[in-house]
């Protein structure tokens, strides 16, 4: 009865993402008129898989993610071009560590924390700075690392708060080695739309030839 639920939750997870990718897709005119609609979404739903490795540089996440040269199991998170869709469809949380486009470099990406998000009231420790309200849509990372400075974390102190278009997917998964490896600690919402996602995409044998390679 388990394995039914886990396949079931994860076919409505695919077939979710399925859609969102197609939406994605006629909105930037990678499709024609033609192709839009069910064709694309069950092409979609076949092909690839909704998880990628990704391998971490750097030691700003600490300790969740510890080592420097860490491989990741991201989920991807496909950009919803109309608006109604993306606040019916919420699918980034405060407590999401998550792979972003780096707002100074955009060829380059960055793993970072959800710490607050749109409606949230921002505050700095310096008397001069007024507080502001984060706008819906925009979300503010930090550094799990707190023994770094702020020009050391490079996350929102540097750059400012990022929006759901800058992001690319959620962490789930990481592997130091073939004996320290495990899931990573995201809100309590995600690990609802993640387990199966885990429970069936997971090859650890494979992000352990990814991360010797």
């Amino acid at each position: 009865m388990g394995a039914l639920k886990t396949l079931l939750n994860y076919s409505y997870q695919r077939f979710s993402s399925s859609v969102c990718l197609s939406l994605q897709q006629s909105f930037s005119g990678e499709l024609t008129e033609t192709r839009v609609g069910y064709y694309s979404i069950l092409k979609n739903f076949i092909q690839g898989r909704l998880t990628y490795v990704y391998k971490n540089e750097g030691h700003e996440m600490a300790p969740s993610i510890p080592g420097q040269q860490e491989m990741l199991l991201v989920r991807q998170l496909h950009f919803l071009p109309y608006a109604d869709l993306r606040k019916k469809l919420k699918r980034v949380f405060v407590g999401d560590v998550i792979v972003f486009k780096d707002p100074l470099d955009p060829e380059r990406h960055l793993v970072r924390r959800v710490v607050a998000d749109g409606g949230y009231e921002m505050a700095t420790t310096d008397e001069k700075d007024d507080p502001f309200i984060l706008d819906d849509e925009e979300f503010w990372v930090l550094s799990d690392n707190k023994d770094l400075k702020k020009g050391e974390a490079k996350d929102s102190r540097a750059f400012g708060p990022i929006t759901f278009k800058d992001i690319v997917g959620r962490v789930i998964y990481r592997m130091q080695s073939a004996e320290d490896h495990g899931p990573i600690e995201n809100s309590e919402e995600s690990k609802l739309y993640d387990e199966a996602v885990l429970n069936v995409e997971l090859d650890v044998d494979e992000m352990a030839k990814s991360f010797k390679s």
